[in-house]
């Protein structure tokens, strides 16, 4: 039998973009463990709209 792994999947969206009027949006999926991480995630992505490292973070 397979184990249920603790492992999700989650949509990372570019938290700069939004405020810049620009159109469309930076969206990233990873993975997370959910019982070592269980509040939502912040990384540093590149953005290649606005072309440069920006905050994403976990949406839903």
């Amino acid at each position: 039998m397979a184990k249920k792994g603790n492992r999700v999947q989650v949509i990372m969206e570019c938290t700069e973009h939004k405020t810049s009027g620009m159109p469309g949006t930076s969206r990233y999926i990873t993975t997370k463990n959910k019982k070592n991480t269980p509040e939502r995630m912040e990384l540093k992505k590149f953005n290649p709209i606005l072309k440069k490292v920006t905050v994403h973070k976990e949406i839903k």
